[in-house]
């Protein structure tokens, strides 16, 4: 017996939403960057940015101002303190930007300076971390080179699958070697370097008419943008967890369009010749809902306990967890899909027109 949650021969129209779908995504997404650019850039966490990172736990309900006032005289540089996790966890965060300070000294200075300043908080040091700032820099580049090289693996792989065009997703791969290379030559920083990789695909996919990986590619990408864009708006830290959550997201996004893909070429094997495409994706995603909702469903259930019950420490690995599911989800049906259609379409050579028909000549003279 097979459980679905959508009744079969369901025709919802989806495609009919999509241009709402693009304005919903882009307005996230432009509300991100612009914080990103008022914020000046992501709020790194100490994997990236280097320094000290010192977590506190206190026995009453304190707030944040109490707190820095009171570690002031350690004499740490920029010191932040913020909340971490639930507020009824009453955890904090101690950060301050110094790389070259002994581990123990910095513990045994908070320690004293909470003893001297708030000596009825009940205060524990639960964990103490320190990175340089090189390594905090290197650190940055490696988690851009590991997104951007899942996103090109995954175009050759759809080009090879899905359109069985192996040879020209290898071109792709050189071309896009090739680009970097030459703008490795200008002295272009990692960021900007990934930028232009990224661009690069998407032009070599639509070059080439790869519009499966095309579709596949935007629709990884506009999940990544919209995780990071929340995260920014919420005032989040980017660390080593996020980027694993990245990762993670980009698989399963990926394993979601895959499946409506399937559906779709099936479909294109099967159907009428003369039949739409945009009515075969509709018909191919309204068959794969309720595989789809169930997945989804079960997958989020799975990731809300982690947030709502696994601690403070991936607290924010599972809120984008949670982010990355429903946008992947999402992007699915009114991102991958209608990309094939809006885009996609117009990869197709144009078919060539019929021979015009002569004038018919008699056989018999008169």
């Amino acid at each position: 017996m097979v459980l679905e949650l959508i009744r079969p021969g369901t025709n919802i129209n989806f495609l009919k939403y999509r241009k709402l779908a693009y304005l919903f995504s882009a307005a996230i997404i432009l509300a991100g960057f612009v914080s990103l650019a008022v914020k000046g850039g992501p709020r790194f966490g100490v994997d990236f940015s280097g320094g000290l990172s010192i977590q506190v736990r206190f026995a009453k309900t304190m707030d944040v101002e109490s707190i820095a006032k009171a570690v002031d005289e350690v004499g740490l540089k920029n010191v932040v303190v913020q909340r971490f996790g639930q507020d009824d966890a009453n955890e904090f965060l101690i950060r301050a930007s110094d790389h070259e300070v002994n581990q123990e000294t910095v513990r045994t200075g908070i320690e004293t300076a909470l003893a001297k300043n708030l000596p009825d908080s009940g205060y524990s040091v639960q964990r103490l971390e320190m990175v340089g700032p090189k390594v905090g820099a290197d650190l940055r580049g490696k988690a851009l080179e590991a997104i951007f090289y899942s996103v090109l693996l995954i175009a050759i792989y759809i080009s090879g699958r899905f359109e069985q065009r192996w040879m020209a997703a290898g071109l792709m791969a050189a071309g896009l070697s090739a680009g970097i290379y030459l703008l490795k030559l200008t002295g272009a920083s990692t960021v900007w370097l990934i930028v232009a990789a990224m661009a690069i695909t998407m032009a070599l996919c639509f070059v080439m008419r790869l519009k499966y990986a095309l579709g596949a590619v935007v629709a990884d990408l506009h999940d990544v943008f919209i995780t990071i864009s929340i995260f920014s708006l919420l005032d989040k830290e980017f660390d080593l967890t996020i980027v694993a959550a990245l990762l993670t997201i980009l698989g399963y996004s990926l394993n979601d369009t895959i499946i409506v893909y399937d559906r779709i070429r099936e479909k294109l094997r099967h159907t009428d010749k003369s039949a739409p495409f945009e009515q075969v994706i509709n018909q191919s995603v309204n068959e794969t809902l309720s595989r789809t909702i169930l997945t989804a469903g079960t997958t989020l259930m799975t990731v809300a306990c982690l947030y709502f019950f696994g601690g403070a420490v991936i607290h924010d690995f599972a809120l984008a967890m949670l982010i990355g599911i429903l946008a992947g989800t999402y992007s699915s049906i009114f991102v991958a899909s209608p990309i094939l259609l809006d885009l996609g379409s117009g990869l197709n050579k144009p078919e060539a027109p019929a021979p015009a028909a002569g004038p018919r000549v008699n056989a018999a003279r008169a």
